[in-house]
């Protein structure tokens, strides 16, 4: 997806994608489908399947240790990062994500999410842990601030991007990431004004965030 050198595209502002989506069925073509997304709004698209150069003392490494690597090779060789936030396999998002946002902040680079569920975290918690009140059905606090996730996730968008929330009709839909394109693409600058284009029922944009997003 990456654009190199003397492409037209390799002015563009570069973004990973970072999400589950690598476990989708058919990945690669989702991938495109994301990417072209990206394009249409300025932005050169990163995702894990781009090929990075390995040092010659990555060789020998397990492919685990190499895709690890990999990854976050990418995500330094970027501005920001475009992350799907949807819950992966429990209440909260995709545990290689969050490992990816956090590794990005600490490179000191903007992060932009969005998840295709509008339930809070601590709904999701209590659906999936059990419990009616702050605990779980084990006696476990739940994290309740009102927050769609971890407050270290949510919070760590909040400070360096922006984070939107929008109902789904399941994973295929893109109408969640195509407004996190369209707020990443307006908050770095490829784009004067965002693409207009109905707004679905359900959708929203996280309240905390509204002070750092840029309107049209």
């Amino acid at each position: 997806m990456h654009h190199g050198p003397g492409n037209p595209a390799a002015s563009r502002v570069r973004v990973y994608l970072a999400g589950p989506d690598v476990f989708f069925p058919d990945p690669i073509a989702w991938a495109a489908r994301k990417a072209a997304i990206c394009v249409a709004h300025g932005l050169d698209p990163v995702t894990p399947f781009d090929p990075t150069p390995e040092p010659p003392a990555w060789a020998n490494l397990p492919e685990a240790d190499r895709i690890a690597r990999r990854n976050e090779a990418h995500i330094r060789a970027c501005t920001a990062v475009i992350a799907n936030l949807t819950p992966f396999r429990g209440a909260s998002a995709d545990a290689g994500t969050i490992y990816e946002i956090g590794f990005a902040r600490g490179l000191g680079l903007k992060v932009f999410g969005y998840s295709t569920v509008t339930a809070l975290l601590a709904d999701r918690s209590r659906a999936v842990a059990g419990g009616t009140g702050r605990t779980d059905a084990q006696g476990f606090e739940i994290e309740d601030f009102g927050l769609s996730e971890n407050l270290m996730i949510d919070c760590a968008i909040r400070e360096a991007g922006v984070l939107i929330l929008q109902a789904a009709e399941g994973w295929p839909d893109l109408a969640a990431f195509t407004a996190c394109v369209q707020a990443a693409a307006l908050n770095l600058g490829t784009v004067s004004r965002a693409v207009s284009s109905p707004t679905p029922s359900g959708s929203l944009r996280h309240p905390a965030i509204r002070p750092t997003e840029t309107t049209a």
